[in-house]
């Protein structure tokens, strides 16, 4: 089932703060089965210095549902480019799923400082990225023991055991915004997810950031009034969380966290409130069904292909997001894209 074609849509997995093992489980299982019902590719598993292994997550969700791809995000200061390929092929080996890996430098000063990493900058851990993106994907793909000598990395005839089949390889995407993202991204000739400005920001007559994957939230109904009501019931006023963000900000050098959080919280149909009280780390799309897929048109109209949706509070969220999307795409389908 593909209710969201042409556009690739994931979902986003839940985060395991603020709730035991067992019921971060059944809120998993729950979202995974709704992301695999929805026809969505599979559900972004995030990672930092507060959550769980995202690829003990990925067997979970693999175990969860029959097609839901686990989008694994893949930080070179936790694992070495040789054990991230090992994890992927092993899974895939055991569940015969694939597994996507979304790369990322990690954008917490704290965090970094914590893993003694704090030493390297933006610009160069994109470079390091780079090299060990490189590594993974012939880990993955070569038939042939990998030699690789760089900056950063050196492996000498390295193999994996059980290395997937071609049809079963692990695809690789990048999140980022910056232009060192961008360059790492064009150097791999990967997808790129990004978090988006307004629409009105980007030129009518280009592409979107270079880049075709956008991560945003979605609260559609039929009804312009109910979306907000439901908006402003899941993300309520918080000056707890404001003070929260504000400190965040201040130990990121991630560059779309400090271009959003100058922004205001409402631009009428694009809403970054639960951004900006900690709530959630991407904007919001809130409206009824026209208005959301007209923004969303916007956006594919400048070349966006991919979406990452936020974590969906009930099942229902994913049925009202795919008429929103069904009202984007059949304007878009009939324009020649940009």
């Amino acid at each position: 089932m593909q209710p969201f074609a042409p556009v690739e849509v994931y979902t986003t997995a839940p985060a395991s703060v603020q709730v035991d093992g067992p019921a971060f489980r059944r809120r998993l299982t729950d979202v995974t089965r709704w992301t695999d019902a929805a026809g969505c590719t599979g559900l972004l598993v995030y990672s930092d210095n507060t959550l769980v292994d995202p690829w003990l997550v990925a067997q979970l969700i693999l175990d969860a549902a029959p097609r839901a791809t686990p989008l694994v995000a893949v930080q070179p200061v936790y694992l070495s480019p040789y054990t991230a390929a090992r994890m992927a092929a092993t899974l895939t080996f055991l569940h015969g799923r694939q597994v996507h890996l979304n790369l990322v430098t990690g954008g917490s000063r704290q965090h970094l400082e914590a893993l003694g990493d704090a030493g390297v900058g933006h610009d160069e851990r994109y470079e390091r990225l780079t090299e060990y993106a490189t590594i993974v994907r012939l880990l993955l793909d070569s038939p042939r023991p990998v030699t690789f000598t760089g900056r950063y990395y050196q492996v000498l005839a390295a193999t994996l055991p059980h290395r997937p089949p071609a049809t079963l390889a692990p695809r690789l995407v990048l999140s980022g915004s910056s232009d060192s993202s961008v360059r790492c991204a064009d150097e791999l000739g990967i997808l790129r997810f990004a978090y988006p400005r307004p629409a009105d920001d980007y030129p009518a007559d280009g592409p979107l950031l270079r880049g075709n994957g956008i991560r945003i939230g979605i609260i559609a109904r039929p009804d312009g009034d109910a979306a907000w009501r439901v908006a402003h019931d899941r993300f309520p006023g918080d000056p707890l969380g404001e003070r929260r963000h504000r400190i965040v900000s201040r130990l990121s050098d991630s560059h779309w966290h400090a271009e959003l959080s100058g922004r205001p919280a409402s631009d009428g149909i694009y809403w970054l409130h639960p951004f900006l009280t900690y709530r959630t780390f991407c904007p919001y799309l809130v409206g009824d069904y026209d208005e959301v897929g007209a923004y969303l048109a916007r956006y594919l109209t400048r070349g966006v292909g991919s979406v990452i949706l936020d974590v969906p509070e009930e099942e229902d969220d994913l049925h009202h997001a795919r008429i929103a999307f069904a009202r984007a795409v059949a304007p878009v389908s009939a324009a020649p894209r940009e």
